[in-house]
């Protein structure tokens, strides 16, 4: 394989490989056709030559210019299809950051780690922007310092890989050095600075610190070329307080803004060959989080407060603790010539809940202050195996085949009584039976009490659901000529709870000319409703316009989904379609391609149902007495996304040094084709989704996302400037009004020193010019935005500017 065709294929798949990082590049990827990438499984398929858009971005290079220390935060900032943004006391998603791709729910991109499928979260998320109703892989369960590279795939892949795949495929590599240590310790701070006329206050000048160390150790295991890579992690960040200025603004909560978060990771990547033609491999992960976010601002008078205790109010605290492991196992082998891949693939992660600063109002001064509110987990175990052989058929044909056998299990963990449960003023827990004059009132206006602890009620129940899924695919990749190929793959898949699919791809690549290619591809795709999503229910509080209001969010097997007229789930299923097109000059690289996405029977979470809304066999039932609002899963929707992804790269040689440049944008139209509703609902389509909700679907991503990369290297400095443009987003609030977030611009930049091989310093600033979402001034006097703060999460998150100092090592 030619040096300058190498250059060229790593210039255009990943612009963020800066120029002086090339040769290293070069170097460690020049056995690239031993590599099976991500879309294919054709060992002598180069990113360049395959069929469909696939981005490759080293991971370690791109964080050593960049202040962030998380995988998707880095990911947001770097590839124009993909949207991640923070959250501010939405429970669980305030760790976990849901990220979309195309626009696409978080559920409908499917992770694997060294092409395994990766488990995922055991949280569905129920508030902020993205992703509501949806539950997804997070990627934040990885550290960074054990990523060597992550491959995108930007098409479809339910054929190839199973469910998820609807939006793309996301494969995260792990380091496989086998020899040195590897050291990074980062430091950065956010300087606050209102952006406005002190439109927005915060506790500290300097806040947001966050620290993180890394180390990765690698090390050869025998002498045949086993080796063990290891990785340890610790990232410890501040809160970052956002409030709007309560002399300008009467906002409906004190403490917005990023959560507290304590992160320690082990991650592990070992190979071992035990004979000639049989390989051992083993990959370790381990991660606990702890975050602490605080949620809605209880004022003195309010309903959920006891003024005895808390004279001035309280921020409740929602103390999450997440633990996430993953073991995965195989032997690799020949038989008849057929590679083949043998492995196991076990993953669990589990949320717990402690709601501190908070109270059971109803129990009055006696309450708890701080509650076990249970939690939720999720294991799954995947065992399965690859084959692939290459045959001599017109200019090489590559035939893969395998199957999968999965176990799911979904947990919902009970919490203590006090953290759920309603009592009246004898300390007795309230039923259907008891009595109205023994109700909790707030003597100030009448209004009964609330139950549970204030700013996350704890799960009433344990729940335990589990299934199991079998699959079966072949893939398939001809080459007619040295200038055509072709691919076309199937799969077939049976889950015990809902029945069978089977969904197929095909793919093409041409070479016109040398430099100039045109690819595209059509295929059908599918993904299986979460058990979170089938057996997800818990009863909650929400501040609606400033008013607290009791939510039951119902599963969608329960007597109520039933009969308000909620069907049962079934599967999503897709037609994807992309056309486009590589052009490659050595100097000056494009990809463009644009795609085609038609979702039916979308799994979301529908609008409130007001108690005047329900049935009225429902608004009779004693068992649905405190209910002020019903709200449930559904396939609801169908939706068509088009859309067009742009890349395009340029080095040149500037004097001593070399200047990379790299603009990569998305244009991305979503839209929403058709409600579906049963018969029992027919009239009710604007409650069974709201235009409200409909606005949180379409603002998953900004129409326009456009990325800007300049780095110029010259010796032993280099400089980096990136500025990335996101488009105007509009949300709906609970008074029905527009919420327009304009067009904003970030700006990032950095200086790097290599004081030797083994030593070099980078300095920058994130958001250097401190932007922030338009603030939302007219909504923040009434409570109306989701987050309850000065904005929603949109476009750039909501910390303002940060500066680092990032400092690397290795010996």
């Amino acid at each position: 394989m030619k040096i300058k065709y190498i250059s060229a294929m790593f210039l255009s798949v990943s612009a963020l490989s800066y120029a002086q990082q090339i040769n290293d590049t070069i170097t460690k990827e020049s056995k690239i056709e031993e590599v099976a990438i991500t879309g294919s499984r054709n060992k002598k398929r180069t990113v360049i030559n395959t069929a469909v858009p696939i981005d490759v971005i080293d991971i370690k290079q791109v964080s050593q210019s960049t202040g962030q220390v998380e995988v998707n935060q880095l990911l947001q900032f770097a590839a124009p299809s993909f949207n991640s943004n923070k959250q501010s006391g939405s429970d669980g998603a305030d760790a976990v950051d849901p990220a979309t791709l195309r626009g696409l729910g978080p559920d409908q991109t499917l992770l694997l780690l060294n092409g395994k499928r990766y488990h995922q979260s055991s949280l569905i998320n129920l508030f902020g922007t993205k992703g509501r109703g949806n539950t997804g892989s997070d990627m934040n369960t990885i550290p960074i310092g054990a990523i060597k590279r992550v491959e995108v795939l930007r098409d479809g892949a339910s054929a190839q890989y199973g469910s998820d795949a609807i939006a793309g495929v996301i494969n995260v590599i792990l380091n496989d050095r086998n020899k040195g240590f590897e050291g990074n310790a980062f430091y950065g701070m956010n300087l606050f600075k209102s952006p406005g006329d002190k439109d927005i206050v915060s506790d500290h000048k300097i806040d947001g610190t966050t620290f993180d160390f890394s180390g990765n150790l690698g090390t050869q295991i025998g002498s045949k070329g086993g080796f063990g890579n290891f990785t340890a992690e610790f990232v410890n960040k501040d809160y970052a307080i956002r409030n709007a200025n309560p002399d300008k603004y009467t906002a409906s909560r004190q403490r917005f803004g990023d959560a507290k978060a304590q992160n320690a990771y082990f991650f592990g990547n070992v190979e071992l060959p035990l004979s000639d033609g049989l390989k051992f491999y083993s990959r370790q992960g381990f991660s606990h989080r702890n975050t602490k976010a605080y949620a809605w601002t209880r004022t003195p008078d309010a309903d959920g407060n006891i003024p005895e205790v808390y004279p001035n109010g309280f921020d409740p605290v929602e103390d999450t603790s997440i633990t996430d492991f993953t073991f995965d196992n195989g032997l690799k082998f020949k038989i008849a010539d057929w590679e083949v891949d043998f492995y196991n693939a076990f993953g669990s992660n589990r949320f717990t809940y402690d709601i501190t600063n908070t109270i059971n109002a109803t129990l009055g001064v006696k309450s708890p202050r701080s509650f076990d509110a249970g939690g939720h987990s999720l294991l799954q175990n995947t065992t399965g195996f690859n084959a692939v052989k290459q045959f001599k058929v017109l200019e090489g044909l590559n035939i893969a085949f395998g199957s999968e056998f999965r176990y799911e299990k979904f947990n919902i963990i009970k919490g203590e009584e006090a953290s759920y449960a309603m009592y009246d003023i004898n300390g007795n827990i309230v039923t259907r039976d008891t009595p109205e004059n023994l109700l909790v009132t707030n003597p100030l206006n009448g209004a009964v009490r609330p139950g549970g602890s204030q700013g996350f009620p704890g799960y009433s129940s344990d729940i335990g659901k589990s299934r199991n899924n079998f699959a079966a695919y072949v893939d398939t990749e001809l080459d007619i000529t040295k200038d055509w190929m072709i691919s076309v793959a199937g799969r077939f898949e049976n889950y015990n709870d809902f029945g069978s699919t089977l969904n197929g791809k095909f793919a093409t690549r041409y070479a016109i000319t040398p430099q100039f290619a045109f690819r595209g591809s059509v295929s059908t795709g599918f993904r299986a409703p979460s058990l979170a999503q089938k057996y997800y229910s818990q009863q909650f509080t929400n501040f609606q316009g400033g008013q607290l209001i009791a939510v039951q969010l119902a599963s969608n097997d329960s007597d109520l989904a039933s009969r308000v007229g909620i069907s049962q789930l079934k599967q999503e299923t897709s037609l994807n379609g992309s056309a486009g097109f590589t052009f490659n000059t050595g100097k000056f690289t494009a990809t463009v391609d644009g795609y085609y996405i038609k979702v039916k029977d979308r799994i979301v979470l529908t609008g409130y149902f007001s108690r005047a809304d329900l049935p009225i066999d429902v608004q009779n039932d004693p068992n649905y007495e405190y209910i002020d609002q019903a709200q449930f899963f559904a396939n609801a929707i169908d939706t068509r996304t088009k859309g067009l992804d742009i890349i395009l790269s340029y080095t040149e040689t500037i004097g001593s040094g070399k200047l990379t440049a790299m603009l990569a944008g998305n244009y991305n139209d979503m839209e929403i084709t058709k409600v579906n509703t049963s018969d029992q609902l027919k009239g009710k389509e604007d409650i069974y989704l709201s235009k409200r909700e409909k606005g949180f679907i379409l603002a998953s991503a900004p129409k326009t996302k456009i990325n800007l990369n300049l780095n110029y290297k010259i010796g032993k400095f280099n400089a980096n400037l990136q500025l990335v443009r996101f488009d105007k987003t509009t949300l709906i609030g609970y008074d029905d009004a527009e919420q327009v977030y304009n067009p904003k611009v970030t700006t990032d930049i950095s200086f790097g020193y290599e004081f030797s091989n083994s030593l070099n310093l980078t300095l920058g600033s994130k958001n250097i010019f401190n932007r922030y979402p338009t603030l939302q001034t007219t909504q923040v006097s009434d409570g109306n935005t989701e987050s309850g703060g000065i904005v929603d999460p949109v476009q750039m998150g909501f910390s303002g500017r940060q500066v680092f100092a990032r400092l690397n090592f290795k010996f």
